[in-house]
C-alpha cells in the first residue's frame, strides 16, 4: 500500500491528513477518526488493516490546534497526558475538521465507490455527531463516550450505523449503553453491538491495560462484515 500526508485547509489554518491507499490504487473511502492518543501506532495499524481490505483511508490530526501530531504513549502516564491534551480540544471544531476531511476524502482521485467513517473512542463520538449532518454510506463508532449524551442526534442519522461498546466499560457504564440500546430499538439502520466481556478501548492492541484480544477480534469481524455489506470493495 501507499501512504502520504495531505495538507487540508480549515478556516483558521491547515492540518495534516494521513492517507493510506490500497495496493489496487483505488477503492471506497473510510474517514478514520482518532482516540485521545492521537494518530499513533494503533490508529496507523487500523488504517493499514482497512487499506489491506481495499479501502482508501484518511485520518486527520484532530488535535492540531492544541498539539500538532500528538502521539501519546500507551501507558497510564501517556493516557493522562493525552487526556490533558484532549481537555483543550474543541469538540465542535473537531466535528467541523472531520467534515472538511470527509470532503477531501470524497474528492481524492483514488476514491471510488462509497464513503464511510470509523471513529474510535473520541472519534466514535465525533463521527456519530458528524453523521447527523453529513450523508455517508456507513458509520462505525467504537465506544464513543458522548454517544449516550447525544442520543437525540440519532433521529438525524440516515446512514447504516454500528455503535459498539464494552459491557464492562468504566467510562461508559452499562446502564448508559442500555439507553443507547433503547434509543436504537426499532431503527432498521442502527445496530448496537455490546461485548459484555470487554471494557473501554478494548480493540486497542497497543494499550495493555485496555486490550481484550478475543473481544477485539470479534469486534473487527463484525466491523469488516458491516463495511462489506454497506461499502463493498469492488474488484
Amino acid at each position: 500500500m501507499q501512504t502520504r500526508t495531505d495538507q487540508v485547509n480549515a478556516h483558521d489554518g491547515s492540518f495534516d491528513v494521513h492517507v493510506w491507499v490500497p495496493d489496487s490504487g483505488r477503492g471506497p473511502g473510510i474517514l478514520l477518526l482518532q482516540e485521545v492518543w492521537g494518530v499513533g501506532p494503533y490508529i496507523r495499524k487500523v488504517a493499514e488493516d482497512l487499506a489491506a481490505l481495499g479501502y482508501v483511508v484518511a485520518a486527520p490530526d484532530l488535535f492540531w490546534r492544541v498539539r500538532r501530531n500528538w502521539e501519546g504513549a500507551h501507558d497510564m502516564a501517556g493516557l493522562q497526558a493525552s487526556i490533558e491534551v484532549a481537555s483543550q480540544f474543541d469538540g465542535a471544531q473537531g466535528v467541523a475538521d472531520s467534515g472538511t476531511t470527509l470532503a477531501h476524502l470524497r474528492a481524492l482521485p483514488e476514491v471510488t465507490g462509497g464513503v464511510g467513517s470509523l471513529g474510535i473512542c473520541l472519534g466514535g463520538s465525533l463521527n456519530f455527531a458528524l453523521a447527523a449532518d453529513e450523508p455517508m454510506d456507513a458509520v462505525l463508532s467504537f465506544y464513543g463516550s458522548q454517544v449516550p449524551d447525544t442520543l437525540a442526534l440519532m433521529d438525524r442519522v440516515d446512514a447504516p450505523l454500528l455503535l459498539a461498546f464494552g459491557g464492562k466499560d468504566p467510562y461508559i457504564p452499562r446502564e448508559r449503553v442500555a439507553e443507547v440500546e433503547r434509543a436504537a430499538a426499532g431503527r432498521p439502520n442502527v445496530t448496537v453491538y455490546v461485548d459484555e466481556r470487554a471494557g473501554h478501548a478494548f480493540h486497542n492492541h497497543e494499550a495493555p491495560d485496555f486490550y481484550h484480544e478475543e473481544a477485539a477480534a470479534d469486534l473487527w469481524r463484525v466491523a469488516v462484515d458491516f463495511l462489506g455489506k454497506h461499502i463493498p470493495v469492488r474488484p
